[in-house]
């Protein structure tokens, strides 16, 4: 075989092996970026009313209960760095309620591999974030629905979901003032208080 095509040959040979690794380490990552599940899938939020139902006039909770799947967190309200995305409650509110207070939990310090040497302030299991309303004297009566947008980002131990904002709308019943009504899901309105 003559020495120059020996080398092309070999040339040719080294190129399809290239190939081949590139595109096995590409699938590699494809399929490790397909393993990872939809940022909505890995939180799994639930809104509650403490009144049922809210009387005009008068002052109530909405909590919304989340859960984080095992083995991720979020950031928390108040995160370690500033370009690190919070976790944040916006209420749109119809006509007749205001928002007297959002009171987020503290997070927990915790230490990751991508952030060994300083700790996140993170909220990781069950969180409960709250919103103190009131129901003004004129607000709308019957079936009523405060759209809200819980936005997070959650993470595992090595990667980052996009930012999200997924809407966790309170649905309740608008009475008129001084109607009868009792208290709601006290196991977590107590809980928080």
């Amino acid at each position: 075989m003559r020495p120059h095509f020996r080398r092309l040959t070999f040339g040719l040979f080294l190129a399809v092996a290239a190939a081949t690794i590139c595109a096995s380490a590409g699938t590699t990552l494809e399929s490790a970026q397909e393993a990872l599940p939809s940022p909505a899938a890995v939180v799994k939020p639930q809104t509650l009313v403490s009144l049922e139902p809210v009387p005009r006039g008068k002052s109530f909770e909405i909590a919304v209960v989340v859960e984080i799947a095992k083995g991720f967190h979020m950031n928390s309200h108040k995160p370690t760095d500033p370009y690190l995305i919070p976790t944040t409650l916006t209420p749109q509110l119809p006509a007749g309620f205001d928002v007297a207070d959002t009171i987020y939990p503290e997070g927990h310090q915790e230490k990751f591999s991508f952030s060994p040497n300083k700790p996140l302030n993170v909220y990781t299991g069950k969180v409960i974030l709250r919103l103190k309303l009131t129901a003004h004297p004129d607000a709308a009566l019957g079936a009523t629905t405060i759209p809200i947008t819980l936005r997070y980002q959650a993470c595992n131990d090595t990667t980052c979901l996009q930012p999200v904002k997924i809407p966790v709308d309170a649905k309740f019943q608008v009475a008129a003032a001084g109607a009868k009504s009792h208290a709601a899901h006290t196991d977590i309105f107590t809980a928080v208080n």
